[in-house]
């Protein structure tokens, strides 16, 4: 590498999926420049019960806890309108702002990492010819998302994509449209932290969560967002408790569907057997997949969701919808079953079938630890130093 060690990290938020990898690669740098955007039109939901803000506050999108020494997070407060236009306009407003931050800062640094093409890749490329140093793209968005920016013809977007050094994407499937804007494309999946899930015993985590012990646990979580069906999950829980009626589904999240989602479960009288239990803290994540028999995300869209290594950590089958990068990863039965996306039949049968199928708990475990974060971070930082000679 150059003398100058320093990494520049561009990203739509700091925490789980971008967090984890970035604090694990600080190590191979001397400093670590984090530029985090947030909306802070979203931090109204801080006073107000608005949930489809609660998931994009600054706190949310942002999380310092156990942050290394040599990393450093700047908060970039980006106000933005939800129109085509605000959206159009954000990406050099977003510049502006960080550029501004680099001036005042004198910071210097010898590698760019983006995350998200729009507006942090945008950012990133742009930079990249202002300062003359690599810049590398992760694209996490989910398959619907990044196909509305491959048909967008929107050219800044195209342009992200050309002159990146080099792009990551977090499933295969994408891997050939983005080859025709970028020929140096690496598949690198999303993964988990094994420190954080592991197996724990069953009943232990149930007592400690308060759940009864003889009851089935299926556990999902989640933005409360149409794309991630939780809708359909619901309805399926009615015919899974036709076959098994000692079934409790716990759905844990936050975000603009919570009502709805609440009132759904009224509706259909199932409140003895779906718990709608809002957004689960980090340190009791663990338990909640260690309480489960199975775990359960029923998307309609996805590029690789972290949540799925999680559960595969804890040693916990994964059922979950045949889209973006899922099937990539629960290549064999042995992992989990997959199903159509919005087809509840299918999915309440592939949940009875994980509920009924007697499976290899530590298969599933030595299977995850290949996403284990370190390992991740392994195949990031071979991109770096290929674009860094």
């Amino acid at each position: 590498m150059t003398e100058s060690n320093n990494l520049l990290v561009l990203t739509l938020n700091y925490s789980t999926f971008v967090k984890n990898p970035m604090d694990i690669i600080s190590k191979y740098f001397d400093n670590v420049y984090v530029m985090a955007r947030y909306n802070p039109i979203a931090n109204i939901s801080n006073y107000f019960p608005i949930n489809s803000f609660k998931p994009y506050r600054k706190n949310s999108l942002i999380n310092l806890s156990n942050k290394p020494k040599n990393l450093t997070v700047f908060p970039i407060s980006l106000p933005y309108l939800p129109t085509d236009k605000g959206y159009k306009k954000s990406g050099d407003q977003h510049l502006k702002i960080v550029n501004k931050i680099l001036t005042k800062n004198k910071i210097n640094f010898n590698l760019i990492h983006s995350h998200f093409t729009w507006t942090s890749g945008y950012v990133g490329q742009k930079l990249k010819g202002i300062y003359h140093v690599p810049s590398i793209l992760t694209i996490h968005e989910n398959q619907d998302w990044f196909l509305k920016e491959y048909n967008s013809k929107f050219e800044k977007i195209y342009d992200t994509w050309k002159f990146a050094d080099a792009i990551i994407r977090v499933n295969k499937i994408d891997i050939p449209l983005l080859e025709k804007f970028n020929k140096n494309v690496y598949y690198i999946p999303n993964g988990f932290s094994d420190e954080k899930f592991f197996r724990i015993d069953q009943k232990k985590a149930k007592t400690a969560l308060g759940i009864p012990i003889e009851k089935k646990i299926i556990f999902s979580l989640g933005l409360l967002i149409e794309r991630k069906g939780f809708q359909f999950l619901i309805d399926a829980i009615k015919d899974v408790i036709k076959i098994n009626d000692n079934v409790l589904c716990v759905i844990g999240g936050h975000g603009k569907l919570k009502n709805y989602l609440d009132k759904k479960i009224k509706n259909v009288f199932l409140t003895e057997h779906i718990k709608l239990i809002d957004f689960i803290p980090e340190n009791k994540l663990n338990l909640w997949m260690n309480s489960a028999d199975i775990f359960v995300l029923p998307s309609l869209s996805e590029g690789t969701p972290k949540v799925l290594f999680e559960a595969l950590g804890c040693g916990k089958p994964f059922i979950g919808t045949n889209v973006g990068g899922t099937p990539e990863i629960i290549e064999s039965e042995d992992y989990g079953l997959l199903c159509e996306p919005a087809n509840v039949k299918d999915l309440a049968q592939k949940i009875i079938e994980g509920l009924n199928k007697k499976w290899n708990y530590e298969k599933i475990i030595n299977y995850s630890q290949k996403f284990a974060w370190r390992k991740i971070v392994e195949q990031i930082y071979t991109v770096y130093k290929k674009n860094l000679i």
